[in-house]
């Protein structure tokens, strides 16, 4: 038999001969090498998750005229969108706006890439459907409830156009939108029926974007857009990318804080048992030293033995950790939480790491022991 299986057959003979204390420190090493492994996979994918989150209460970053324009053009607009990460939008929403009347009453028309609008704004409660088809619009609940109208009820747009020419166009709405908001006060129709009521092309007010990308990275793109694109401003939405900023600041510095107090509680743990352990084998210690034992393979034995314990709670500790995150993900989230391969290995390596910190003080004063005193009984 070499060195290396007999080293390997005695740590985990010695192992075995105390395994209720083992198993105890093998337990903490798992348990908090799952809650390590969860919270780091959570660490790193929970920003995407609160993003997504976050996405439901709208847009988070706006394009509009810059300097003295009034509108923008549409590509202008379409260049600007080319400098968001096709795989993080959600959705972009382009509006132009027009006071009109129902029936003499004054109202805002809206004209909107509607499937893009019901992305970036997926708050938007509607009783009724969206509209599919041309001549179908969805009215804010302050305009149904100003000209009595109800999804299914048809009724006239009169204005004056572009061209300085009066135009009565008829609609039929499709769905009555609440939103606690001025959107109520809106009629919104597809952006094709407005510019062929409006007799006016390639012109757009804003662009609302909902991007799911961290605050930083969303500050860089507002400021490439403005120096790339002339003619357009790129704003983010104070209300909407400042909350998501805090809460993922605090939500991380919880993490950091648990992180901590986790390993501190392994070390605690595994340094105990550790020490109990030696507490029992000092006779067996001071025999080894009497015999011409060295200090070195007492700290070699030892060390082994936590490292063990680290390498196999760490083993362990990866499995049941991803699953603690995707049951965080699943029940907090709804989500699924997308698992990081690298975090095997990092799960591994930290679990040994403060095992063998944890055996550094029990492990000298294993090399501490005077033989001729513990061999007196002493």
């Amino acid at each position: 038999m070499n060195k290396q299986r007999f080293y390997i057959k005695m740590v985990v003979s010695s192992l075995l001969r105390r395994r209720s204390r083992m198993i105890v420190a093998l337990l903490a090493v798992a348990v908090g090498a799952s809650i390590l492994s969860g919270l780091i996979t959570i660490y790193y994918d929970i920003p995407k998750q609160m993003g997504l989150e976050f996405r439901s209460y709208g847009a988070n970053m706006v394009f509009v005229p810059a300097g003295s324009e009034a509108t923008i053009s549409s590509g202008q607009a379409l260049e600007a969108l080319s400098y968001l990460p096709e795989e993080s939008v959600i959705g972009t929403a382009p509006y132009r706006y027009q006071m009109v009347k129902i029936n003499e009453q004054p109202f805002m028309a809206a004209g909107t890439d509607l499937p893009g609008a019901r992305k970036t704004s997926p708050y938007w409660l509607v009783s009724g459907r969206w509209p599919e088809n041309a001549g179908e619009a969805l009215i804010g609940q302050e305009v149904a409830a100003a000209i009595r109208l109800v999804p299914g009820s048809p009724f006239s747009v009169t204005g004056t156009n572009a061209l300085g020419e009066n135009f009565s166009r008829e609609f039929t709405v499709t769905g009555v939108l609440q939103t606690g908001g001025t959107e109520e006060a809106f009629i919104f129709m597809s952006l094709s029926d407005f510019e062929a009521m409006m007799q006016e092309e390639g012109r757009i007010d804003v662009v609302e974007c909902s991007v799911s990308v961290s605050q930083d990275a969303l500050e860089a793109l507002t400021v490439r857009i403005a120096d790339m694109v002339p003619g357009v401003s790129p704003r983010l939405v104070k209300r909407v990318t400042d909350s998501e900023g805090s809460v993922l600041t605090k939500l991380q510095a919880l993490i950091y804080l648990v992180t901590v107090v986790v390993l501190l509680l392994i070390m605690i743990c595994v340094a105990t048992t550790m020490m109990a352990v030696i507490a029992e084998r000092r006779r067996e210690i001071g025999l080894r030293k009497a015999l011409g034992a060295s200090k070195q393979s007492l700290v070699i034995e030892f060390l082994g033995e936590g490292i063990f314990l680290g390498g196999f709670g760490g083993i362990l500790g990866a499995i049941f950790g991803f699953m603690f995150a995707q049951m965080v993900g699943l029940n907090v989230f709804n989500r699924s939480i997308t698992f990081q391969p690298l975090l095997v290995p990092v799960t591994l390596a930290a679990s040994i790491l403060i095992t063998g910190l944890a055996c550094i003080i029990p492990v000298r004063s294993a090399t501490d022991v005077d033989p001729a005193i513990v061999l007196r009984g002493e």
